[in-house]
């Protein structure tokens, strides 16, 4: 269960009675040239997130939309909230509740931000946003960032189902429809590939740690052994074996309804590596090849994708 499970229905909650209400056409809007859903954010807040003062000790987790970033929030929740008793979680929930947090950095009210101040340390930070986008504190502090990636093609076809199974987002007709958008970064969020340059001009960065979706699926319990060693929590090896059980998809998804209320359905839909060989045709894979090599080509972030691996034709 994530730290905060009422406060987040009550958000998604709120939101979905929102969006219903919202035409298409106004379910976005565009700061420096990249969509944002506006239920959930505004240029008032992405002007304010500039102001957001990092700490030396946050934990700083990123991932574009789709490429496991509820699953990696909830997997780090757990490494640092091990060291913690029951009454010692309740007192952070408590706090999070009197400052009303959001799901993500670049949510909320423009005075969101200043509400920050008054959590307790560790703080988690999610975040969907490329680095042009976070505020200066966050490389000016100690704070370590760690990045997800996944494949772009289940990347696309996870957020296809999203964007048509979420009131707040604009629908469309057919995969063909959604495609093109997807490939010219005209979604929420902008261009996966943008997002994959421009997080791969950091992977040298000793503060920051690029890990894979496949990977963690592949190994979660070696990959939470990387994670805890990159931000310095201390577990024993049970606590790795009990929240590998605890955070698995079957579990994760059993209990969405507790944990995320509506939107739980609209999260956790199938979890899996290579369900796009369900939707791309011919013509589509040849041309997220020909992107994927014009733009990550010979890339350490297209080693890490290892897009020869999982998005052979």
């Amino acid at each position: 269960m994530t730290r905060n499970s009422e406060r987040n229905i009550e958000l998604m909650d709120k939101y979905f009675s929102e969006g219903e209400k919202i035409a298409p056409e106004d379910m976005l809007f565009s700061y420096r040239d990249i969509l944002f859903p506006a239920s959930v954010s505004s240029p008032e807040t992405l002007e304010a997130l500039k102001s957001f003062e990092a700490r030396s000790d946050d934990v700083i987790l990123v991932g574009y939309p789709k490429s496991g970033t509820n699953w990696l929030e909830q997997m780090v929740q757990e490494l640092a909230d091990a060291k913690y008793t029951e009454e010692e979680r309740k007192e952070i929930i408590n706090a999070e509740k009197k400052v009303e947090t959001f799901q993500r950095l670049e949510f909320g009210d423009p005075g969101i931000y200043e509400r920050m101040k008054k959590l307790p340390s560790r703080r988690i930070i999610v975040t969907h946003l490329t680095p042009q986008l976070l505020p200066p504190s966050i490389f000016q502090s100690k704070a370590k960032i760690l990045v997800l990636v996944r494949n772009p093609k289940d990347t696309a076809v996870s957020y296809y189902h999203f964007y048509n199974n979420l009131p707040l987002l604009p629908s469309f007709a057919s995969w063909d429809e959604y495609f093109p958008d997807f490939m010219n970064g005209k979604l929420a969020w902008g261009s996966y590939f943008d997002h994959l340059v421009e997080w791969n001009k950091y992977i040298d960065n000793e503060k920051i740690m690029t890990i894979s979706y496949e990977e963690l699926k592949e190994d979660q319990v070696q990959g939470m052994k990387k994670i805890a060693a990159f931000f310095g929590f201390s577990l024993c090896e049970e606590d790795f074996l009990r929240i590998a059980k605890k955070t698995s998809f079957k579990a994760m998804k059993e209990k969405s309804s507790e944990t995320h209320g509506k939107f739980g359905d609209v999260l956790f839909r199938k979890g899996v590596v290579g369900s796009w060989k369900d939707l791309f045709s011919k013509a589509q894979n040849e041309e997220m090849y020909r992107k994927f090599e014009d733009t990550l080509g010979g890339t350490k972030m297209a080693a890490k994708i290892k897009y020869d691996v999982y998005c052979k034709a």
